[in-house]
């Protein structure tokens, strides 16, 4: 049983690494940004608290930033020199866990979109990714691309991997990614209606691309220079991914950059939905 749930984890792995967060016949595609940032000499009431060395542990380095607790896509306000980490299609042993001991080495933390079969085949990693202090968002169960489906298929595939993540991890799920980017208004209203963020891209680094580590890290930082800010696009089932990461956060930190930690907080009113 042992052999055959970890096979089936790679079989699954190898699936998801052949899938691209924008679609191949538009690879160049305008990713949809959520990231606004902040007036001027403004703090609004998401902004949170900026990090303190104990909130940051015992890290001997300087890139965490503020905590930002949010309950929809309007409060997800970035500044300057603000940047989010999110990682999708996780977890798989060897590649995951090197990603939790870089972020802890550098004293930051991720947001996680695991797909949810991944999480059933791989419970104890998907829990540790949450006793980290990461933010827990869901992928779906099977990273199926919902624009193509009906709405009823579309939302089963939604509310299948968030009980799958939830089980898995022990916490709420409270941020939610469309495979490749593809949504609807009304998806991402129904979405939204369950309580989970959504969280779009801002800084994609095509990790999933067959290039190397250095490639990676180069066309990430080059694409955040242009915009300042931003959520960044990873996934955490690539080598390639794991082992750019101390250098692209190594970059970021000496060039001023800080890393936000997302928190989430339940919404008094009805939930907001993103205008697209």
């Amino acid at each position: 049983m042992h052999r055959f749930t970890i096979y089936s984890g790679l079989l699954l792995c190898a699936a998801l690494a052949g899938c691209q967060t924008a679609k191949q016949s538009a690879p160049d595609t305008t990713i949809k940004t959520s990231s606004i940032v902040a007036p001027e000499g403004k703090q609004t009431v998401a902004d949170g608290d900026a990090a303190t060395p104990a909130a940051r542990g015992a890290s001997k380095h300087n890139l965490a930033g503020r905590t930002l607790t949010i309950s929809s896509i309007h409060e997800l306000r970035l500044q300057d020199k603000e940047v989010v980490l999110s990682f999708d299609d996780g977890p798989i042993p060897g590649r995951t866990d090197r990603v939790l001991a870089t972020l802890d080495q550098f004293g930051v933390k991720g947001a996680f979109m695991m797909v949810g079969e991944m999480a059933e085949l791989h419970p104890a990693l998907a829990r540790k990714v949450a006793l980290d202090g990461n933010a827990i968002g869901s992928h779906t169960y099977k990273h199926q691309d919902l624009a193509t489906l009906s709405f009823d298929a579309a939302m089963a595939e939604v509310t299948r991997g968030e009980a799958a993540v939830t089980k898995a991890t022990g916490v709420d799920v409270n941020f939610f990614r469309f495979p490749y980017l593809a949504d609807t208004r009304k998806l991402r209203a129904a979405v939204a209606m369950r309580e989970m963020v959504v969280m779009d891209v801002d800084v994609d680094s095509k990790d999933y691309f067959n290039t190397s580590p250095a490639a990676v890290t180069k066309r990430t930082m080059d694409l955040l220079h242009k915009r300042g800010r931003g959520i960044i696009l990873m996934h955490d089932i690539h080598n390639r991914t794991a082992t750019m990461l101390p250098t692209l956060l190594s970059k970021l930190e000496a060039e001023g950059y800080k890393v936000v930690t997302l928190k989430f907080r339940k919404p008094a009113a009805p939930a907001e939905v993103a205008s697209l």
